[in-house]
């Protein structure tokens, strides 16, 4: 199979297992923390040169899954106000945590909830009102899938 078809493969895939493309969502995150690929590979626990090849479509997944538990944690941490705000202190206390955190994964516990997201749910209640949330997550569920799922969840209130 040649090269491309290869990377287009393996980026389909990529949309089936994680939601989007993983070259997307590492953007985002080198965007949001305003850190190098290579340093954000570090804090994932991941070599440099495998996340460019999960990025770029060269490979279809990430094969540890402390370092996907690690990426959802990072990704939840953009939506907390002082990291999102770029307070730089925030930002990098962010990045410690997460490289720091050793979830424990198994078939049936991927720990990416924190003490965080109790947070960011509460804020997004005292914002919006659950209809709000749930029409936010839909028009956002296709774009921004990790986004929409925390809107769904913080519109679901028990």
């Amino acid at each position: 199979m040649e090269d491309h078809k290869i990377v287009q493969r393996n980026i389909a895939l990529q949309r089936e297992w994680y939601g989007e493309p993983l070259g997307d969502r590492v953007r985002r995150l080198v965007v949001a923390f305003d850190v190098s690929q290579a340093f954000l590979a570090e804090v994932l626990g991941i070599s440099a040169p495998m996340l460019s090849q999960v990025m770029s479509g060269r490979r279809a997944k990430i094969g540890n899954p402390v370092v996907l538990a690690r990426m959802i944690m990072l990704e939840r941490k953009t939506l907390v106000p002082d990291v999102a705000a770029g307070n730089r202190e925030a930002i990098l206390a962010a990045l410690e945590d997460v490289r720091d955190a050793r979830p424990t994964v198994g078939r049936d516990n991927l720990p990416v909830g924190t003490a965080d997201d109790r947070a960011v749910l509460a804020a997004l209640r005292d914002i919006a009102e659950d209809e709000d949330l749930g029409e936010a997550a839909k028009r956002l569920g296709d774009d921004f899938p990790a986004l929409a799922d925390l809107l769904r969840r913080a519109g679901a209130v028990t």
